[in-house]
């Protein structure tokens, strides 16, 4: 009842803060671009002060040292929504490859709209993936890194599904040095849970791939990377604290 009731205020608080925040700023969707990932900067930063202070949730970066300056591609495991927030505390103006649809979402999606992500329609077959590549290119030229949940979606932790080949496209089209990203966040906010437990979100950056792999190998080396250090991840956490770190 404690972790319920607890979330359920984090929720208030959230919600609540988002709204506070970006209905005045509203003007601000026609200042540049860098403005929308000013105010997601500090949006962050408050939710994730809440988070810590209502629901105990906390985090630890790892392998920052594996984030070299300049655009890269980051591949990163994704289990909670905590994973598309980090981004704006440890990298400069990163654009997101993310699904068309959310672009349409009141507020939230107008902001990262104006922010200049790589929005797909997932329908669109092949065209969807020379979107992609366009505004990705694009992205890099300005300066920006591509960030790219392999798998489309978040998934519960221990758990996986097939890595969408657009990721290797990235990777051979931009020729960017490509990040592999382990994480345990689904262990304390997981997708589609309401109820976050509280414990310390494990973010660890791996080093690069090598250039110039053969599109079977990448794949299976991304997969294989970021599976394998998410699991251990998740044991351990799970030995440290085995009554809240489970899924």
């Amino acid at each position: 009842m404690i972790l319920f009731l607890r979330s359920f205020l984090f929720n208030i608080v959230f919600w609540l803060w988002t709204t506070v925040l970006l209905v005045p700023c509203l003007p601000l969707l026609l200042a540049p671009r860098i403005v929308s990932y000013r105010l997601s900067v500090i949006w962050t930063t408050v939710a994730f002060f809440a988070l810590k202070w209502i629901c105990g949730i906390t985090y630890e970066l790892r392998g920052m040292e594996n984030l070299p300056e300049g655009p890269v591609l980051v591949a990163c495991k994704h289990q909670s929504a905590w994973d598309t927030m980090i981004f704006a505390l440890i990298m400069r103006h990163p654009s997101f490859v993310m699904k068309r649809s959310l672009k349409r979402v009141p507020l939230f999606g107008w902001f990262l709209a104006r922010s200049g992500m790589v929005a797909i329609d997932r329908d669109a077959g092949a065209s969807a993936l020379k979107d992609m590549l366009r505004e990705s290119r694009k992205i890099v030229a300005a300066g920006r890194s591509i960030i790219i949940f392999p798998e489309g979606t978040r998934t519960r932790p221990g758990s996986s599904l097939p890595y969408h080949p657009g990721v290797y496209a990235l990777y051979r089209d931009l020729a960017l040095p490509t990040i592999p990203v382990a994480l345990n966040s689904g262990l304390y906010w997981g997708r589609d849970a309401f109820v976050k437990k509280p414990g310390r979100i494990i973010f660890e950056v791996l080093p690069a791939l090598p250039a110039g792999l053969r599109r079977g190998a990448f794949m299976t080396e991304l997969e294989s990377t970021v599976e394998s250090h998410s699991a251990a991840l998740i044991a351990e956490a799970q030995v440290k604290a085995p009554a809240t770190a489970d899924s």
